[in-house]
Parts: C-alpha cells; structure tokens; sequence
C-alpha cells in the first residue's frame, strides 16, 4: 500500500510540475505550492517506507559450522553495531560469546563471524544484534555477558536475536 502510495506521490510530483513548466517559464503561487505539498508527501512515504525498511531483525538457518564460522543470511541494523553469537540451550537464554562481527547501520547481508572456540554439531547459537554503545573506544567489541558496554539492543521491550542449531 505504502508503494502505491509513493508511486501515485511521484505521479503527482510530475504531473505538477509537467503541467506547470507547459504553460509558462515561471510556476505561478499555487503550482508552486502543489509542487511543494506533492514533495511532502513523496518524501514522508519515502520515510515511512524505510523506516519500516530498518526495523532491526536476524535471519539466519542452522548450518554447519565445521569451517569455523557462523552466519547471517541478512541483518537489519537500526545504528551501527555488532552481531553477537551467544552460546545457548533450550532455556533460550544468552550465555557466553563465541563470535561477534561489525554491523553498519541499515541492511547487512551474508554477515560472517569467526568462531573463537569450538561449536560442536547439535549446539543451540543466539545470534543476537547488539549497539555500539557505551564502551571506551568506537569500533572495538567491548561486551562481556551482564555488561551494558555493547550490549543488546531491545526495541519493546525485545532482544532481536534468532536461535539456530550447528549442524
């Protein structure tokens, strides 16, 4: 619906400012006016539209991590941060990391983490989106389990994280 929306906006857009160059050289007040209400709209839905774009997620499958690394088939970051693998069991609670690699802000695709320990096949991984917040230097990965130094994002309330199993 938000498509249509922003396609029918962009017709709008041209179907003015077509009309309004046609006649003359200059826009007159009123098609000014409609040109500028028409970009509004353009852009709000452009917003919108990608605002529903960056709603932080992890999707991810259970694979084998006999190579030594674990991934994300894609990852959508609302600000720049860290997917964080975690060890789990059925409890479906965090436990130590065992991976982690950098996120840009937006949609990361096939992200890669190296494993620093040994996953054994039928082991439960959390893969988990976590900020980069609160440490002591940009860039560098400073959480440890309990911390808040680049800890997990919760929108709502939420962890954004997937559990998968190693195959």
């Amino acid at each position: 619906m938000k498509t249509l929306i922003s396609t029918l906006s962009v017709a709008a857009l041209i179907t003015i400012s077509g009309s309004a160059l046609a006649g003359s050289h200059s826009m007159g007040e009123s098609d000014a006016h409609k040109m500028e209400m028409a970009a509004e709209l353009v852009m709000k839905e452009g917003t919108d539209h990608a605002m529903h774009d960056m709603t932080p997620s992890v999707m991810a499958e259970d694979q084998s991590v006999a190579n030594g690394i674990v991934s994300a088939k894609q990852i959508v970051a609302g600000e720049n941060g860290w997917l964080v693998v975690h060890r789990t069991d059925s409890t479906m609670k965090p436990g130590p990391v065992v991976a982690y690699a950098p996120l840009r802000m937006g949609k990361n695709n096939d992200v890669v983490a190296i494993l620093t320990e040994t996953v054994k096949p039928g082991e439960m991984l959390m893969l988990m989106v976590h900020a980069e917040k609160g440490g002591m230097k940009t860039g560098r990965f400073e959480y440890t389990l309990g911390a808040k130094e680049d800890g997990p994002i919760k929108p709502n309330g939420k962890l954004v994280m997937k559990v998968i199993t190693a195959k």
